[in-house]
């Protein structure tokens, strides 16, 4: 499989990188990430224009290399068989979502007998354990699965996935990869360091929370945290240096970011469910070494499961650039020279996959990455 990254922040740009493709290099996919300010529709009837499917989503931020920025369009092109992959594309409700996605999971074991799904959904209403449950329903729990949610450089409005004609701001795209011809791994890792012992969970509702100890959730992160309940930046601090993380019997824990306040009762929303009974932990604030785990999560697999890759896919959280800043290039930079290979990335709102020994699951303030290798 040939692959080729291209950055650019007009449509021009991209065109004549098009046209600069060697005569021997013939795409006929391209993962493609850019800011809500682009205009998704042009970029989509170009790439109509040399034939090329579209696996598109808008971002809080894209990049091919360390240097991320907004208001761009990142692009990987690949040249893979196109008997070997088809895209999905299902608009969503709220009310059917896991029917919606049991139906795209039968076509795709329809289509192959070992599919592997990268898929990207977007709006922030999308309950995204739903969807990954109707396809873990008829795929197992077990499925290759993995992608992110779509963003919209920060402002919490309007996301869209689009893929040639289709294009939709409630609704779930789907790569399909057939894994008898295309090797697929994909990984999530977060790096953030718990403190202090367990808690429960003691009342909730889906991302609703309560209490936790039996105490209002908002009163538990100021005691911990040392804020102010009038603290301007409040939840800014919450979010980015005292988030929660659901403790797993199986895998690394779950972050799980307390992003909005009810100040009526002092409950929280956090950025996935939290059922009652439940056991959560705080973090400790983000340094280096959350950073460093990354990297070496990726050295790891490299060298224990997947020697050489084609191409590189990068799902990095919008909250992870909000916590570390310009830290975060090291972390992309990282990962780029461990695989060495044309690499796409956005930041997304939510991201989907597997931590080392861990179930399928949704994250936050979480890297995930998958690698793509043709098989001989």
């Amino acid at each position: 499989m040939q692959a080729k990254s291209v950055k650019a922040k007009t449509l021009k740009e991209i065109e004549n990188a098009l046209k600069a493709l060697p005569d021997n290099f013939k795409p006929t996919l391209a993962i493609v990430f850019l800011s809500i300010s682009q205009d998704r529709d042009a970029v989509a009837n170009l790439l109509n224009q040399f034939s090329i499917s579209i696996f598109g989503a808008t971002s809080n931020g894209e990049f091919v290399d360390e240097d991320y920025e907004q208001g761009t369009i990142a692009i990987l092109l690949l040249d893979i068989n196109t008997s070997d992959f088809f895209i999905q594309f299902a608009e969503l409700n709220g009310k059917h979502d896991r029917q919606i996605t049991s139906a795209l999971a039968k076509q795709a074991t329809a289509r192959f007998d070992a599919p592997a799904l990268i898929i990207m959904g977007s709006s922030l209403e999308t309950d995204v354990e739903e969807v990954l449950g109707g396809f873990t329903d008829v795929m197992s729990k077990e499925a290759n699965i993995v992608g992110g949610m779509a963003g919209d450089d920060m402002t919490f409005k309007d996301q869209y996935v689009f893929t040639n004609n289709r294009s939709g701001s409630r609704a779930v795209l789907s790569l399909v990869l057939n894994q008898e011809k295309i090797t697929v791994i994909g990984r999530a890792t977060h790096g953030w360091k718990a403190v202090g012992t367990e808690k429960v969970i003691t009342r909730s509702e889906g991302n609703r929370v309560y209490t936790i100890d039996n105490t209002p959730a908002l009163d538990l992160c100021l005691r911990y945290s040392g804020l102010a309940v009038d603290d301007p930046q409040l939840i800014t601090e919450l979010v980015t240096n005292f988030p929660l993380q659901l403790q797993r019997e199986k895998g690394t824990p779950l972050m799980r970011p307390q992003f909005h306040v009810i100040w009526e009762d002092h409950s929280m929303l956090t950025s996935g469910k939290l059922p009652q009974g439940s056991k959560v932990k705080f973090s400790l604030p983000p340094d280096f070494n959350v950073i460093e785990q990354v990297v070496e999560e990726n050295k790891k697999m490299k060298d224990e499961e997947m020697p050489d890759a084609d191409a590189l896919i990068v799902y990095n959280c919008g909250g992870r650039l909000m916590s570390l800043g310009p830290l975060l290039s090291e972390e992309i930079k990282g990962m780029k020279e461990v695989w060495n290979v044309p690499m796409a990335g956005m930041f997304s709102n939510a991201e989907i996959g597997r931590t080392p020994n861990g179930n399928l699951e949704m994250h936050n303030l979480t890297t995930c990455w998958v690698v793509l290798k043709e098989k001989e």
